[in-house]
């Protein structure tokens, strides 16, 4: 943990409401609030930025903590994108991916333009090989 300028950098998972607040801000699909309830605090790791006490940004890893890493939630509240944020949140989860046992599997998925800054941090993409699906009960 520590400060940038203003910013308080945590190491912790922002609350419920600060967590779909900022997703809906930032352009990110709806969650439920049972189901922010229920997978916050299974977080394998979470990295928030604050200025005072509002949210300004976040990014957590989920996973089952041996095998497989996920790197999801990046967002910075619109007013703040452009200052490097993501690139201050990518860099706190690429430190946090450098101690996961040796051949994990760490992934993502990248919207949009988002794809450059991941690249910055080692992310790859799978195509043709492999190809990104999902399922939404």
């Amino acid at each position: 943990m520590g400060t940038t300028g203003k910013l308080d950098i945590r190491h912790e998972c922002p609350s419920v409401e600060q967590y779909l607040a900022l997703r809906k801000e930032a352009g990110l699909s709806a969650m439920s609030a049972e189901g922010a309830a229920i997978g916050l605090p299974r977080s394998i790791f979470a990295v928030t930025l604050y200025e005072e006490d509002t949210l300004v940004g976040m990014g957590r890893v989920i996973g089952d903590g041996g095998c497989f890493f996920q790197v999801t939630d990046i967002a910075v509240k619109p007013s703040y994108q452009g200052r490097g944020l993501g690139k201050l949140i990518m860099g706190e989860i690429r430190d946090f991916l450098h101690t996961v046992p040796d051949k994990a599997y760490v992934s993502l998925i990248a919207d949009g333009e988002a794809s450059k800054l991941y690249a910055q941090y080692g992310f790859e993409s799978v195509m043709p090989r492999s190809q990104g699906m999902f399922l939404r009960p």
